[in-house]
């Protein structure tokens, strides 16, 4: 069994070839049942979450990613979530593979994001917002860059010393990265603004947005978490990855729809139709539209393929 590491991982997903990597799994069938999710009680600490996320392909691949969040990592110096992923002969079901879990999550997460963008942000779109200053942000700014011409990034966190030193890293010639204090100015000023947070209250609002916006919501994937409010839900055309993930596990999904905010019709559609042209992405140049993923198992499956074919 081959024991694949953080480096080779993500030698081997680069996010031109994963986007499409990942088009091509979701227009496959693919088994992958709705991931299993379990509160873990902690001592003196927010509770943290244990997920399993299974997939299959008939006669090729089996793969199952464990993965845990723990959000008082972040005070320890840790990553808040971290995961294994085991691949597996869809024959025999030996193992194939150990393939470290928290390269493959941010790579394939980002790329996700950077798939919807392609259907869904305007072809034009030179600035990018980074709400968000955890292990994906910087995953993130590389893959939305690698579908459309970001030209300035602002990146703005609760802790702006961490946002200036993130901006910092990032920042080269011909790839402009700032670091910013003001949310609502940077939101008006984005073409796509991502974020990619753990906050249970809404951080984008509806009366920040303008036409032609794309919203790329990735962190919250609980019931509980929220990082665009309902005004934003109201103004824009709402896509997600999975319906049944989205509808049962994403806060900025599940809480406009409990309320009435949100009708599951007015989701306009999925990866599944997006990808296989059953529905439209952006229809005009000045509609907002927004994407909330919480990820699936079909993504990890597809990632850790790719990554074993390159390893």
């Amino acid at each position: 069994m081959r024991i694949i590491s953080a480096v080779e991982v993500e030698s081997a997903l680069d996010f031109g070839s994963l986007v499409e990597c990942l088009r091509q799994a979701f227009r496959r069938d693919t088994e992958a049942p709705l991931r299993h999710h379990h509160t873990v009680k902690t001592t003196g600490g927010a509770d943290a979450a244990l997920l399993l996320m299974p997939a299959w392909q008939e006669g090729r691949h089996i793969g199952i990613k464990t993965v845990t969040v723990f959000p008082d990592n972040v005070e320890r110096g840790l990553p808040a979530v971290m995961a294994g992923y085991m691949l597996l002969d869809g024959q025999s079901g030996s193992p194939l593979a150990f393939i470290d879990g928290p390269k493959l999550t941010v790579r394939r997460t980002a790329a996700a994001s950077a798939l919807a963008s392609d259907y869904l942000s305007r072809a034009d779109s030179a600035r990018l917002l980074m709400v968000g200053t955890g292990e994906l942000a910087p995953h993130l700014i590389q893959a939305h860059a690698a579908v459309r011409p970001i030209r300035d990034t602002v990146i703005w966190g609760r802790n702006a010393d961490k946002a200036a030193k993130l901006a910092k890293a990032l920042n080269r010639g011909g790839f402009r990265v700032t670091h910013t204090t003001d949310l609502e100015d940077a939101v008006r000023g984005a073409d796509i603004v991502s974020c990619a947070t753990l906050s249970k209250e809404p951080l984008v609002r509806g009366a920040w947005l303008r036409a032609g916006q794309h919203i790329d919501l990735v962190g919250g994937f609980r019931p509980d978490m929220r990082e665009a409010d309902d005004d934003a839900i109201r103004r824009a055309r709402v896509f997600v990855d999975t319906r049944g993930g989205t509808t049962a596990e994403a806060g900025d999904i599940v809480q406009p729809l409990e309320s009435g905010i949100l009708a599951p019709e007015d989701i306009a559609a999925d990866f599944f139709q997006l990808t296989r042209g059953e529905k439209p992405g952006r229809q005009a140049a000045g509609e907002i539209t927004l994407f909330k993923s919480v990820g699936t198992a079909i993504e990890d499956l597809a990632a850790a393929q790719l990554t074993l074919e390159r390893a």
